[in-house]
């Protein structure tokens, strides 16, 4: 049945192509002519849990004899001058419908509706799933999740829409909350007679050694007290592979080295930066030798570190 916001905005619209408001206006006569149909058909509580139960495949259901199909309609198709068949469920059709018939500003729809993904098809291993679809293109957006390897380097996925399979090739460079456009494969508008297009939106699976800052990758390479005063040649992963890295002489903990080229794979060509951020690891297990060692620097050492401090007070 109806809720009682759909029943407002049905009489909203029934009352705005109402023949007496509009006399003489043949257009109006007919809208208001399929609003009130679309009403009585939504308004059957059997038909639309039914509708509910099997969602766009309800004509099928019917066929096989099975509970709930709408039996008494021509070939399970129209029912009130209505295609059914072109919603997943009733929400769909409602909002579309109230978004045709609405002007801007009117306060009965925006021309978008809910995307029933119960009734839609998914891949297992892909990472595709379906989130959302908006009209009036027809247009749909599904997620889909890559390693950064696959995003890197580009791939090939194989996707199940609508007992279709599509294969949809992912450009190398691929980035979290970028979007592909699949030409064609989107949800139908029986209104517009257009197919829409599907917007994929990448997500990325997290990587245990690089992160994004902007376009570049980012890592974090931690080098020893000795490596950080007197400097030291050191191998660092990229996605090509290992790269040996200067470290400058009496670098400070947090502060970073830029690898150009190293980064990702940018859209229009070459290759962003890689940032590498140096942290200074401290040894908590350290032999008597090196204990000596230690003592021995201590012993030596001429810099504080803590020695402008003293011109600090309240």
């Amino acid at each position: 049945m109806l809720v009682v916001g759909e029943k407002k905005k049905f009489r909203k619209l029934a009352l705005k192509y109402h023949p007496d408001r509009n006399p003489g206006d043949q257009k109006a006569e007919a809208k208001f002519k399929e609003i009130s149909e679309a009403y009585e058909v939504l308004g059957d509580k059997e038909k639309r849990a039914k509708y509910d139960q099997f969602g766009k495949y309800w004509q099928q259901a019917g066929q096989a004899g099975q509970t709930g199909g709408w039996s008494g309609s021509p070939q399970g198709v129209d029912v009130g001058g209505f295609d059914f068949s072109q919603y997943g469920n009733f929400e769909e059709f409602i909002n579309e419908l109230l978004g045709r018939f609405s002007t801007p500003g009117s306060g009965t729809g925006s021309r978008s509706y809910s995307y029933n993904s119960a009734n839609d098809s998914r891949t297992s291993g892909t990472g595709f799933s379906n989130f959302g679809a908006s009209t009036p293109g027809g247009d749909r957006e599904a997620s889909i999740t890559l390693s950064f390897g696959e995003a890197f380097r580009g791939t090939t996925k194989r996707l199940s829409l609508n007992n279709e399979i599509v294969e949809v090739r992912i450009p190398p460079g691929a980035k979290p909350g970028s979007k592909i456009r699949i030409r064609g494969k989107g949800q139908y508008n029986p209104y517009s007679k257009r197919q829409g297009d599907l917007y994929l939106k990448v997500n990325l699976q997290s990587h245990p050694f690089f992160r994004f800052d902007g376009d570049n990758l980012t890592c974090e390479i931690p080098i020893t007290p000795d490596e950080a005063v007197l400097g030291a040649s050191i191998e660092v992963p990229t996605p090509d592979g290992m790269v040996n890295v200067k470290v400058p002489p009496g670098i400070r903990n947090g502060q970073t080295l830029r690898l150009r080229g190293k980064g990702w794979s940018l859209p229009k060509g070459g290759r962003s930066d890689q940032l590498v951020q140096i942290t200074i690891d401290i040894p908590q297990d350290i032999s008597s030798q090196e204990r000596e060692y230690y003592e021995k620097i201590r012993s030596e050492r001429k810099y504080n570190p803590r020695s402008n401090l003293r011109k600090f007070s309240l």
